[in-house]
């Protein structure tokens, strides 16, 4: 295939997926977490218990735009990955050709990984397009030593941490892409890479403020996260084969394997100049092997380790791109394996089309129902005798979100995180604004009723829901059971008690 046959391909495979993930995007109901950010922008801030501020200003942005709905929470993620597939085959091209271009964005578009940080409105979807264009400028830093690309990769950094933590490996991958190359370390010593990075680094300061004003709440979480309170051992090879599992998921087997083999044969490889091998290995491998050394430790999310793959799917283009028509033959088996996951997940959340029993299927439990139970609450909500001094609550705040956006007019829900986790609910709301209320609330607990009437004057005993979902290979399945009570008198008690003496969380929350 000739080169601008390539360069025509690669721009038509990218808007095919950006279009298919725009059609999808609106199709099914929000996720508890996709649920939980959309609540974070009705609290514009500067910073937020869990991550970052910039998941909350875009959902914020694009739900004024075009509306409280399904397709504008997901509208910053779904634009976010395709930015990033850009990125990712501009310096393929740059580098190599648009053969190897249109190689990276066919894998690109068919990753369970990227498609799912697309379609699932997390941080991770905003993450991933900062990181590819760091990298991209990165590059151009590198060749050219130019001030305007130092500072365009700082900035992408500066915009990468208000996305997510994660953005921090950036750092010590390219430092250790440049010191340890020869022709490159040079550059430390000069002013242009730090200028960058204190450029990057202003961007962050809102952040830092509110922390500061928050006894660093936001790192104490991610610390908490990374295993620094557990007290398992500190060593065990438990949580390996889960990580392992999840990556070869998300990636497909094929995928990882072949990413697996040229990470440990890039050095090797000489058919390509070394240091563009050397930059896209340091911008990959590092990220990898943390994740992989923390798995040793604590239980990681599959999707934790997602910006190493980025550089990495290069390099596999690079090394892999019809070198023979035996790595041709293989490149094409893993990008369509790859492809039929991600389109059997994309399928099924739309339609259960699959004949995936229920208890397996991890679309049915995130989305169905969910508008169900806001209707259920909705009727309790209507037979309170003073339902304008009634508010409704969850005892997660995932529910507690779900509630919020798909409940009539869309009501400001509270958490009661006393028995459950610290999360952001607990800076929006305290005892003193709900004293004396009546409340409808939502748990997953049988029993919790008799518990609640610490925080309650009188609590009726709890309503059995059951959330279905509807499959033409198994008809009428239970996705999950809840229960519906109704509290009166609110005595006080909402945020969250620690159960251990020395948890890193155990802060004051200030509203």
């Amino acid at each position: 295939m000739t080169e601008p046959s390539s360069h025509r391909l690669t721009w038509l495979v990218l808007a095919l997926g950006l279009a298919l993930r725009l059609l999808i995007s609106g199709q099914f109901l929000l996720t508890p977490d996709e649920a939980n950010y959309w609540q974070w922008s009705r609290y514009l801030d500067i910073g937020y218990y869990d991550h970052p501020p910039m998941i909350a200003w875009t959902i914020w942005l694009a739900t004024q735009l075009f509306g409280q709905t399904e397709f504008a929470v997901r509208l910053p993620t779904v634009l976010g990955i395709s930015v990033a597939s850009v990125y990712l085959c501009l310096l393929a091209s740059r580098w190599f050709s648009w053969r190897t271009a249109l190689q990276v964005a066919l894998v690109s578009q068919s990753l369970l990984l990227l498609n799912g940080s697309a379609l699932i409105a997390t941080p991770d979807g905003l993450l991933l397009p900062c990181w590819a264009a760091a990298c991209y400028y990165a590059s151009l830093a590198l060749e050219h030593d130019r001030l305007r690309d130092w500072l365009r990769t700082g900035l992408c950094f500066g915009l990468g941490l208000l996305s997510k933590y994660t953005m921090l490996l950036f750092l010590p991958s390219l430092f250790c892409c440049l010191i340890f190359s020869k022709t490159q370390r040079g550059k430390l010593l000069t002013w242009q890479p730090w200028l960058g990075l204190l450029a990057g680094l202003s961007l962050f300061t809102p952040v830092i403020i509110w922390n500061a004003q928050h006894n660093w709440v936001t790192f104490r979480h991610t610390l908490f996260q990374g295993g620094a309170n557990t007290t398992s051992a500190f060593f065990t090879l438990a949580y390996l084969p889960e990580f392992f599992g999840s990556q070869a998921g998300l990636l497909s087997p094929l995928i990882f394997l072949l990413l697996l083999a040229r990470w440990l044969t890039a050095w090797q490889q000489v058919q390509h100049p070394e240091e563009r091998i050397r930059f896209l290995l340091w911008l990959s491998l590092p990220g990898f092997l943390v994740f992989c050394l923390l798995a040793l430790h604590v239980r990681i999310y599959g999707n934790w380790p997602a910006p190493a793959y980025l550089t990495a799917l290069i390099l596999i283009a690079a090394l892999d791109s019809l070198a023979n028509s035996a790595g041709s033959r293989l490149w094409y088996c893993a990008v369509g394996l790859a492809m039929l996951i991600s389109a059997g997940v994309m399928l099924q959340l739309w339609s259960p089309v699959l004949p995936v029993p229920v208890q397996w299927d991890r679309t049915a439990q995130e989305t169905k129902g969910w508008d169900e139970l806001a209707q259920t609450v909705d009727q309790a909500l209507r037979t309170m005798q003073r339902p304008e001094q009634t508010f409704v609550f969850g005892l997660r705040y995932q529910v507690a979100s779900e509630l919020a956006f798909y409940m009539q007019g869309q009501p400001r829900t509270v958490s009661v995180n006393r028995w459950s986790r610290p999360n952001v609910y607990d800076f929006w709301f305290d005892d003193q604004m709900l004293l004396g209320m009546d409340a409808v609330g939502v748990h997953e607990y049988k029993g919790m009723d008799a518990i609640l009437r610490q925080v309650f004057k009188r609590v009726a005993p709890e309503q059995k829901i059951v959330l279905y979902r509807h499959s033409p290979w198994f008809g009428r399945e239970a996705v999950r059971t809840l229960y519906l009570v109704r509290c009166w008198g609110f005595k006080g008690g909402l945020r969250w008690l620690p159960k251990e003496v020395g948890d890193i969380r155990a802060v004051e929350a200030r509203p």
